[in-house]
């Protein structure tokens, strides 16, 4: 959600932050801009409503030309999507251009006393606000420099920012603060950068630095960096880390879009999320996470999951993983919903904060409020050096790799992998989980790569399905056990990338309502694996079709009677019943991903959606 991208150096900076624009395409927005600052002092703003390419046709007819710059692309929140509502935005003075990742929650305030001295303004937007605010700091404050007038501005706001700012007349200086909104500083030989995450930096140098929450950085040519808090204007300790991250990761390689690359990267990246973590023989299952903090597992007495979205229902999953596993008590609930829920928390509690990039606004939210209350946090994320990571006590990676697809699936899998591993590793550590089903799920879990390999082979089934249904209007999606959450994933996906309703339900509530909707128009998806509950969604089957619903069947290797009942029938490979969300999602998003390429519809940046969500 909005993107930062800044470049201070010897080269030419406007293709550097076009180019670093594209790669947070991923991220989601709405519109882009970009401000230069020449070598003789010149500020050169150009913006633009829409993709990246409406910029550089805008831009094109402009000054482009210096060394230094910063650039975004904007989800909107405040005020429409258009050119005036773009960032980057300058002072009325014409003097500052900034750049404003997050939600300026006082804006209104800020705006109506600025209004009092003077100032007028052209948008709808809180950055706006925020950078009239630096400009009147600036003006009014003697000897202020500009990174002291950002300082005394923010010192003022309340909310969520990730910012960059540069002034007219120094094209020496770029001044960048953070408070729960991510930003990455890439340290090259002779320049720096600035972007949201490290995909922007990528190619240009493998050394950054992530900046902590309430700090801010001075870049000055040939200076040395200067970081430091916010608040107390305290030199902050200075630490570069190395990207494992290649270009080769960040590219399609061959594949029409990332999504479908993504989806068929899985085999690889559960090789790359088990590694190291199950031990040869399949009899124990270790997590640095989990061992380095035996006492509270021990201790708990209950475990909250908390996420949004796709992580939601990967905790969904994870919750029946670690009741059955572990015999703990387990709750999950949405982040979002979490913090305004007074939830009564201890020493004795383990909350779990699952999230694919990491710097999810709300999930950081509960999180805080989590350690505020005592608890014991635990994180589940993919982003190395991402806030989530930084701000709980501990916590395991998922290491999928760069997920560009805003539509979720490789980390889906990885989340649940990781739950899995760590249902097993606290049922061990407690004592309430039998050796050989240890052996069993950990054999299984172990060769999945290969599992998941052979699920792939139904991609030309599916998408020779898809064409069935990609005028639909409607979907329901049934699934039992394990499989409710698989359901109402695969729900989501049709919903983010193909713009079709679908709602995912328990299947024995579907006779509670939903039964209504049946009718020839509404296919069903149903999850039928050959499980515990499997006679019982025999059932649910046969109700849909009795009333001429089509059903599309989810079903193992082997299984012939489903035939004679469902319309269609996927085939997936035999996996122990705790497993097979892993198994079943992926015809899932095979499903969506072809019916949305059928449409027509950009599977990689659906509409109005965002990868990360950094503001509520």
């Amino acid at each position: 959600m909005c993107g930062i991208v800044g470049y201070l150096g010897s080269n030419g900076a406007y293709e550097i932050l076009i180019q670093g624009l594209k790669r947070l395409e991923y991220r989601g927005y709405d519109s882009a801009g970009v401000a230069l600052v020449t070598a003789d002092g010149s500020l050169n703003v150009h913006k633009s409503r829409g993709k990246v390419s409406n910029l550089e046709q805008t831009a094109a007819a402009g000054c482009t030309a210096g060394s230094i710059g910063i650039a975004h692309t904007r989800w909107a929140t405040h005020g429409e999507p258009n050119d005036i509502n773009a960032h980057p935005h300058v002072s009325q003075s014409g003097d500052i251009a900034l750049v404003h990742n997050g939600t300026i929650e006082n804006y209104a305030v800020l705006k109506k006393v600025l209004e009092e001295h003077g100032y007028t303004f052209r948008s709808e937007t809180d950055t706006e606000v925020l950078v009239q605010l630096v400009d009147y700091v600036r003006s009014t404050t003697p000897d202020c420099s500009l990174a002291e007038a950002v300082r005394e501005a923010l010192l003022q706001v309340e909310g969520a920012y990730a910012v960059a700012v540069v002034e007219k007349g120094d094209p020496d200086t770029l001044v960048v603060a953070r408070k729960s909104s991510p930003l990455v500083i890439g340290v090259g030989d002779g320049e720096t950068f600035i972007a949201s995450d490290a995909t922007p930096i990528i190619g240009y140098t493998d050394k950054v630095i992530y900046l902590k929450n309430n700090e801010m950085a001075v870049i000055r040519r040939g200076e040395p960096l200067s970081i430091f808090e916010i608040d107390s204007h305290t030199p902050s300790k200075i630490s570069i880390k190395q990207l494992k991250l290649s270009l080769a990761q960040l590219e399609k390689g061959g594949y029409d879009t990332f999504m479908l690359k993504e989806i068929f990267e899985q085999p690889t990246t559960l090789r790359d999320c088990l590694r190291g973590r199950i031990t040869g023989d399949c009899s124990r299952v270790t997590l640095s996470g989990v061992e380095l903090n035996k006492d509270r597992f021990l201790q708990a007495e209950r475990i909250t999951l908390v996420a949004c979205g796709t992580s939601w229902h990967a905790a969904l999953i994870g919750k029946r993983l670690i009741q059955d596993f572990c015999q703990i008590p387990v709750e999950v609930e949405y982040a979002s919903e979490f913090r305004y829920g007074n939830p009564v928390l201890n020493d004795r509690d383990i909350v779990i904060a699952i999230s694919q990039s990491g710097e999810t606004a709300d999930t950081l939210a509960a999180i805080q409020l989590a350690k505020d209350k005592g608890a014991f946090v635990y994180g589940v994320c993919n982003v190395v050096g991402a806030s989530i990571p930084r701000a709980t006590d501990s916590g395991t990676y998922i290491h999928v790799g760069p997920e560009i697809g805003v539509a979720s699936t490789k980390a889906f899998t990885g989340q649940v992998t990781v739950l899995t591993l760590l249902a097993l590793a606290v049922g061990q550590l407690r004592g309430v989980i039998d050796s050989s089903t240890v052996q069993s799920v950990a054999t299984a879990l172990n060769a999945m790569p290969g599992t998941i390999e052979e699920t792939l082979k139904c991609n030309d089934a599916v998408q020779k399905l898809s064409m069935f249904f990609t005028y639909a209007h409607n979907f329901i999606y049934l699934g039992r056990g394990y499989n409710y959450p698989t359901a109402l994933e695969g729900a989501l996906k049709l919903k983010e990338i193909s713009y079709i309703h679908a709602e995912g339900y328990p299947a024995a509530e579907m006779k509670h309502g939903p039964i209504a909707l049946i009718d020839q128009e509404m296919p069903s998806v149903i999850i039928a694996p050959s499980d515990s509950l499997y006679d019982k969604i025999i059932s649910n089957v046969q109700q849909v079709k009795s009333r001429g619903g089509a059903v599309v069947a989810i079903v193992s290797k082997g299984n012939t009677a489903m035939k004679d009942i469902a319309n269609f029938c996927i085939e997936i490979p035999d996996v122990p019943e705790c497993l097979t969300p892993l198994v079943a999602s992926i015809p899932l998003q095979l499903l969506a991903y072809y019916i949305a390429v059928n449409k027509g519809k950009n599977v990689d940046q659906p509409r109005n959606l965002a990868k990360s969500v950094t503001v509520e």
